[in-house]
C-alpha cells in the first residue's frame, strides 16, 4: 500500500504500530571481499575519557563506503603515535595496505585530532595533519579525518560529513504522529525539524543544503512547503486541489519540479521560484510523478505508468520530448541520478520483492543492489559512493544502506518509530 500510494500520489499512509529502537548502533549486514585492507589504531591509547570514540567513527565511515576493510583490532601490532618511525615491514605482515594512526588531545575548550595516513607497501607517509574543534564538534572532526583519508586513497571526495533527512511515523491510526528529522549520514545526532499529526512526505534538499522542500498534509490536504533549516521559517509553494507531491530541486536552486493533478491526472510541472510561474512538461491520462533533475539541469527523470506499469522516463528540456529509460522488470520507480549523471538509482520489482537497484544509462544494464524485499525511496550520497533507502525489518520501517557497487550493506540507526522517505544532502561548505 505504501508503494502504491507513493507512486499514484494519493499518499495513503500505512498504520503501523511503533516499535522502540535501542541505542543508536550501525548494524553491518554485508561486507566487501574486494575492499582495501586498512589498519586503524586507537586514537585514545592513553585511556582518557572522551565524548566520542574517534577511531570507531573513522572505521565505520571507511567500512560503510564499501571501499575499505578495516582490520580487526586484535590483528594490529601496536599503536604508533603520530611522528613515530613506522616499521613498514612489520605492518606489511598484517596484510594492511594502509595504516591510520592518531591521537586525540584536549585543546582549550575542545579537542585536537592529530592523524597520519601511511602507505604500508609504498613505505611512505601520505598525510600528516590535525583538526581542532569544540567538544560538540568532535564527531564531525572524526568524519573530517575519514573524508581526508578516503579522498587521498580513492581520489573521490569523501561524504562522511553530509546529512540525511527522513520521516518517522509513530502511533496507531487515528493517533499517528509524523516527524521530519535531519541526522548525520551515519544516523547519529538526529534533530527533529517538524512534527505533525498529519503525514509528511518527500523531503528534498536544496542544492546549497540550507533548505528542505517537502509535502505536508496540514489542513487535511497535501501542500508543498520549503523550510529554512537554520531558522525554521517556511513558505507554502502549492496547495492546489488534488495531488501536490514529489518536489525536486533544479541543480541551480531556482526551480522545483513537482507532481500536480490540478489539471486532472498527475503530471510533472516545474515552478520558477522567483516568479512562482508553473510550466507543465508532461500531458495525458497517465500517472506521472517522482521527478529528479540530471546534474547538468538539462533533463529530468520521472516515473510514469504510460506503458501500463510504472517505468522511468527522461524528459529533455531542449527538445521537449520524453523517452523511456527502464525496460528490465515490470516495475521501476523512484529514480535518482548519480552525481556524474551516468547512472540512475531506483526501486525495481524482482522475484524477491521490491529492491534497490541501479542502471547504467549508456548500456541499459540493471544491477540489483540490496538483499531486502520491501525497499523504497533510494537516495544517493553526493559523491555517488553510497545509497540509502527505506525498507522493512520485523514489520517496521528502517533505513537500509548499501555501497553503490552493492558489495557492502548496513542499517542506519534512527529514533523510535517507522522510517520512510530518506533524502541525502548535497555537499556543503
Amino acid at each position: 500500500m505504501r508503494r502504491l500510494a507513493a507512486f499514484t500520489g494519493l499518499f495513503l499512509m500505512l498504520a503501523i504500530s511503533a516499535v522502540a529502537r535501542a541505542d543508536l548502533d550501525i548494524q553491518i549486514t554485508r561486507g566487501s571481499n574486494d575492499a582495501i585492507p586498512i589498519a586503524i589504531t586507537s586514537f585514545n591509547a592513553n585511556g582518557q575519557q572522551l565524548p566520542q570514540n574517534v577511531s570507531n567513527i573513522i572505521t565505520n565511515d571507511l567500512r560503510n563506503s564499501g571501499k575499505f576493510a578495516p582490520l580487526d583490532s586484535s590483528s594490529l601490532i601496536g599503536t604508533p603515535a603520530p611522528g613515530d618511525q613506522i616499521d613498514y615491514s612489520a605492518w606489511q605482515n598484517t596484510r594492511a595496505s594502509y595504516l591510520v594512526d592518531g591521537r586525540v588531545e584536549a585543546a582549550g575548550n575542545g579537542y585536537k585530532i592529530t592523524y597520519e595516513l601511511h602507505d604500508v607497501f609504498g613505505n611512505k607517509r601520505e598525510i600528516s595533519a590535525n583538526v581542532s574543534g569544540s567538544e560538540a564538534q568532535l564527531r564531525q572532526s572524526a568524519h573530517y579525518v575519514a573524508d581526508q583519508i578516503f579522498e587521498k586513497i580513492t581520489g573521490i571526495r569523501g561524504a562522511f560529513r553530509t546529512k540525511i533527512a527522513y520521516v518517522i511515523s509513530t502511533g496507531i491510526d487515528p493517533n499517528m504522529s509524523f516527524s521530519l528529522y535531519v541526522a548525520d549520514q551515519d544516523g547519529y545526532n538526529p534533530r527533529r525539524v517538524l512534527n505533525s499529526n498529519e503525514p509528511i512526505l518527500s523531503p528534498a534538499w536544496s542544492p546549497d543544503g540550507s533548505k528542505l522542500a517537502y509535502v505536508s498534509f496540514e489542513g487535511k490536504r497535501p501542500s508543498i512547503y520549503v523550510q529554512q533549516l537554520a531558522t525554521g521559517n517556511r513558505i507554502k509553494l502549492t496547495s492546489f486541489k488534488g495531488i501536490n507531491g514529489a518536489p525536486a530541486w533544479s541543480p541551480d536552486g531556482r526551480k522545483i519540479a513537482m507532481s500536480l493533478s490540478k489539471g486532472g491526472s498527475p503530471d510533472i510541472y516545474v515552478m520558477d521560484l522567483g516568479s512562482r510561474q508553473l510550466n507543465q512538461i508532461t500531458h495525458g491520462s497517465s500517472i506521472n510523478t517522482e521527478p529528479n533533475y540530471a546534474p547538468d539541469g538539462g533533463s529530468l527523470i520521472y516515473t510514469s505508468d504510460q506503458s501500463g506499469q510504472p517505468q522511468i522516463y527522461r524528459y529533455n528540456f531542449g527538445s521537449g520530448q520524453s523517452q523511456r529509460v527502464t525496460f528490465t522488470n515490470r516495475y521501476n520507480a523512484g529514480g535518482h541520478f548519480a552525481p556524474d549523471g551516468s547512472t540512475i538509482f531506483f526501486v525495481t520489482r524482482t522475484n524477491q520483492g521490491f529492491q534497490a537497484a541501479k542502471q547504467d544509462l549508456a548500456s541499459g544494464r540493471l544491477t540489483v543492489l540490496s538483499k531486502t524485499r520491501f525497499d523504497e525511496a533510494p537516495t544517493v550520497a553526493p559523491n555517488g559512493i553510497m545509497v540509502v533507502y527505506a525498507t522493512e525489518k520485523g514489520g517496521r520501517g528502517i533505513l537500509g544502506a548499501t555501497s553503490a557497487d552493492g558489495r557492502a550493506s548496513f542499517e542506519i540507526p534512527v529514533p523510535d518509530g517507522n522510517v520512510q522517505e530518506p533524502s541525502w544532502s548535497p555537499f556543503t561548505k
